[in-house]
């Protein structure tokens, strides 16, 4: 038991550590891709109107999907290439590929080099999503793992509604440069705050978690200390000496394939209850409820944008409410809470729609918003809390990859077909497939999903063990 305790005992110390000012602007550092993911999501989805470009409706779906797709494939080929050289340097890459992108999507010349350029984002917001919640993990005091988790989500929520500001104040400024500048600047845009990202992430420790496991004790002691835990050399050395065989451990247990089909059935129904189709496409859609035959393309679109904005806003309140409630409330309840009024509200909004006029325009708003709001505060920091806390530390680069892998693609999917939905069913048919998605999505919840909250990564680990062994 002495030995044992060597090696858990500087884990217990940074699971029971105070979450001080640092690790919240570490925190902010690493869920910059969730900020870019939403700052993308949006913008594309305001300069839909305007992008010069002819594009067949595959084409169309890829322009607004592609990132999505590269997301998939970025997350994935990053889960292995963490686990083996950590988790900060590839961050800091994940910051540069992004701004990369951007500025390409702002000076393209045709429509094949927008949709590359889309794609290269993708890899980078991808990645950035695999790796962001492990690291948080591997830091965070479990007390409050969910409360610095779910700014992941509250992140992507910010970028959404900062791009849908800027792409208001540019269009009204400019608005007869809306197809030739506009919506250049609005993508390029993005590259600011990944370069500003890129100059702060150099500076962010490497994951105490990942040294431990990899040996690094020669570093550990110095991370550890700018987290505020002093540990002596002597008890690194005690810890080195009884540093289990990670080799023997490495493989992918009972655990852990339990752990990767909960997350990943939760990730897709996550995705396929229709949330970013509202961010996607909210200005398309919303565009003939909020518009009148006066009205020039730009200034309709600006009041799309407008409408979609207020579903922003809420959806940054929103999402406070999980911030506060995740690691008191827990992950199980909230996330049934969130499914079940996801369905409720998007019942609601199918059934409005056969209303005329500003009052249908007021109950879609209204409806939608509702929606928002159990998603943001029950279901979307909730998925991505999970990613990064169910696996061990030995497999959890590849495991939360593999689950941000299918989150991306189930992503990609939705947003793919809708324009071929709302074309054989309408919108109302979406809707309403939306809600059973919703319901279903509870059901499982209620069934699979463990609570995890007040744990620590080594006693989630050990319960998933437990449970696939029954």
């Amino acid at each position: 038991m002495a030995s044992k305790q060597d090696w858990t005992d500087i884990g217990q110390r940074m699971d029971n550590q105070t979450a001080t000012r640092f690790y919240w602007s570490l925190t902010m550092m690493a869920t910059l891709g969730g900020f870019l993911f939403g700052y993308d999501t949006a913008n594309i989805g305001s300069d839909l109107n305007f992008v010069p470009y002819h594009l067949a409706p595959w084409a169309l779906g890829y322009l607004l999907a592609g990132a999505s797709l590269g997301a998939a494939f970025g997350a994935m080929a990053a889960g292995p290439l963490t686990d083996r050289f950590g988790r900060k340097s590839f961050l800091v890459i994940n910051a540069a590929v992004y701004a990369a992108g951007a500025i390409l999507s702002a000076f393209t010349i045709d429509a094949t080099m927008l949709l590359l350029a889309r794609t290269l984002v993708g890899l980078a917001v991808g990645a950035d999503s695999a790796i962001a919640t492990a690291y948080i993990a591997e830091y965070a005091p479990k007390g409050r793992r969910g409360t610095l988790g779910i700014l992941q989500q509250w992140m992507i929520t910010i970028g959404i509604l900062v791009a849908y500001i800027i792409a208001i104040i540019i269009f009204s400024i400019w608005p007869h440069q809306a197809y030739s500048v506009d919506w250049r600047v609005i993508l390029g845009l993005g590259a600011v705050p990944a370069l500003i990202g890129l100059l702060f992430r150099v500076r962010m420790p490497e994951s105490p978690r990942w040294l431990m496991e990899q040996g690094r004790w020669d570093r550990l002691q110095s991370v550890l200390s700018t987290l505020g835990i002093q540990v002596s050399q002597s008890e690194l050395q005690q810890a080195a000496q009884h540093q289990p065989k990670t080799e023997k451990r490495s493989r992918l247990t009972p655990g852990v394939k339990r752990a990767l089909v909960i997350a990943g059935v939760f990730m897709i129904f996550q995705q396929i209850t229709g949330i970013n189709v509202a961010f996607y496409y909210g200005p398309k859609v919303l565009l003939p409820y909020f518009s009148s035959a006066h009205m020039t393309a730009v200034m309709a679109a600006v009041r799309g944008t407008e409408a979609t904005l207020g579903l922003a806003a809420v959806n940054v309140a929103a999402t406070y409410i999980g911030f506060r409630s995740i690691d008191t409330y827990g992950r199980k309840g909230l996330a049934r809470l969130g499914y079940g009024g996801m369905a409720f509200f998007m019942l609601i909004a199918a059934m409005v729609l056969g209303l005329s006029g500003m009052t249908r325009a007021i109950a879609i708003l209204v409806a939608l918003a509702g929606f928002i709001t159990f998603f943001a505060f029950g279901v979307g920091g909730t998925g991505w809390i999970i990613e990064g806390e169910y696996f061990p530390t030995e497999v959890r680069g590849r495991a939360s990859s593999t689950v941000a892998f299918i989150n991306w693609m189930a992503n990609f999917a939705i947003v793919e077909i809708f324009p071929a939905l709302m074309k054989q069913i309408g919108l109302g048919g979406v809707m309403v497939l939306f809600a059973i998605l919703a319901v279903l999505a509870t059901v499982f919840v209620s069934g699979w999903l463990p609570e995890t909250k007040g744990l620590s990564l080594e006693e989630i680990s050990s319960q998933f063990e437990r449970e696939a062994t029954r």
